[in-house]
């Protein structure tokens, strides 16, 4: 197969033009599967347990994507799966859109989400082939904070603009609440196809391609390579101490994730907040917002100013102990905006600032090799089983505890990652 020369560095576009893009293109799917679903499901009146389980069995494909990453690396180019992969979610989005209105809609919808995390899952193992393949070890610490801005930037859109447009489209419709909360859901399906298939028209000029593909002859031969890949990747240095300091480093998040904004809309009398659409999306879109994206830009700064491995532990601490404003919340049940507010600043700060330190600790500790986008596709495929897992389980622990021994619970969740963190060793020199 024909290769074609990486563009001189007087020729190379700024990361700046699509590093943001491709990451931001890279959360919403996920950010919609994990928090958006959950509550328009709640809207359209399905139970807490049926939630949190198969809005989190739908999220398996990032779990599975190493089965398939090897595969991106041996046909076309990691540009052409991003695009791709962007413009399939787009029209997916827009059939769930339609699907809305069908008396099965929940089977439906499930399935066509199903379509968009596999879809996503392809597209976050290209687009993080093109992140490495295109930025050096320097480059890629100091964009480590662009991208994990822009993937929560993804999030907060998600969560908080769509949602809050979501609550004000029901307001605003005349005609029983029932209908009401179908016409606002199903507009929001509508905008997230059409802004998903921007973005694939967007990188089609704008994203590098990446390294071209291996030359692949035959199917026993990609076969082989399959193998080659997995195998080494098992065979890695410390491979069984990484893979459950991936687990457990979001343990305590997966819990979380599905629950926050049930319990935030959840009433008063049942232990939740009794949160409007409104509320729910002026938090997380206004103090959510600039709490994520300052956090992530800080991490990464502060991670390329004095090395990972000095900063990971207090990394692995601003990530996890915001979880106990939930604890307070739940106890209290305040109705103070600026309490409530400054709770999901805490959270959100946090886990922007927090994750680029496992984001880059996977890229350059555990990918690290000549296969390098097919073992961060491992990695974050393990990565996304540690916080899948107790996410199925998290509804029925909520209805199980109730919402403030629940949040206790994840407190007591969060240690494994302390110790792991405290004694994680590193393979490979670590530069600032």
């Amino acid at each position: 197969m024909k290769t074609t020369e990486t563009p001189t560095p007087s020729r190379r576009r700024s990361p700046i033009f699509w590093v943001p893009t491709a990451y931001f293109g890279m959360g919403l799917p996920f950010v919609v599967l994990n928090m958006v679903a959950v509550l328009m499901y709640k809207g359209l009146g399905v139970s807490d347990a049926k939630i949190a389980f198969w809005t989190s069995l739908i999220m398996l494909p990032w779990t599975l994507k190493p089965l398939w990453s090897p595969l991106l690396e041996m046909y076309r180019t990691k540009k052409f799966f991003v695009v791709l992969t962007q413009m399939v979610s787009g029209v997916t989005f827009g059939l769930i859109a339609l699907s809305l209105h069908l008396p099965s809609f929940f089977a439906v919808t499930i399935a066509l989400f199903a379509i968009v995390a596999f879809s996503g899952a392809t597209h976050d193992v290209a687009c993080d082939g093109v992140y490495m393949d295109e930025l050096n070890a320097q480059e890629q610490a100091k964009y480590i904070g662009w991208q994990g801005a822009f993937y929560n930037v993804a999030k907060i859109i998600g969560t908080g603009l769509l949602v809050y447009l979501a609550g004000f489209l029901k307001d605003e419709y005349e005609g029983p609440a029932e209908d009401a909360v179908l016409y606002s859901w199903t507009v929001i399906m509508i905008i997230l196809g059409v802004v998903m298939f921007a973005l694939g028209i967007y990188h089609t000029r704008m994203l590098p391609s990446g390294k071209h593909a291996h030359s692949v002859t035959s199917f026993s031969q990609s076969m082989t390579e399959l193998w080659n890949v997995i195998r080494n990747f098992f065979t890695k240095k410390h491979i069984v101490y990484y893979i459950c300091f991936i687990i457990l480093y979001r343990f305590a998040e997966g819990f979380v994730m599905k629950i926050v904004p049930l319990f935030l809309k959840a009433g008063r009398d049942v232990g939740g907040l009794g949160l409007t659409e409104q509320e729910i999306g002026i938090y997380y879109g206004t103090f959510g917002a600039a709490a994520f994206v300052l956090g992530s830009l800080l991490g990464g700064y502060y991670i390329s100013a004095r090395g990972l491995k000095k900063t990971l532990f207090s990394l692995c601490c601003v990530f996890n102990l915001p979880f106990m404003a939930y604890t307070l919340l739940a106890i209290f049940q305040p109705q103070s905006a600026p309490l409530i507010g400054g709770a999901i600043v805490l959270e959100y700060f946090g886990y922007g600032f927090g994750f680029v330190g496992l984001t880059l600790f996977m890229m350059q500790q555990v990918a690290a090799g000549p296969h390098q986008m097919a073992h961060y596709a491992f990695a974050s495929g393990i990565m996304n089983l540690g916080v899948m897992l107790p996410g199925m389980m998290s509804g029925y622990v909520s209805d199980w505890l109730g919402y403030k021994l629940f949040f206790i619970f994840v407190l007591v969740a969060t240690i494994p990652a302390f110790l792991m963190t405290w004694f994680v060793p590193f393979t490979h020199e670590d530069k600032k």
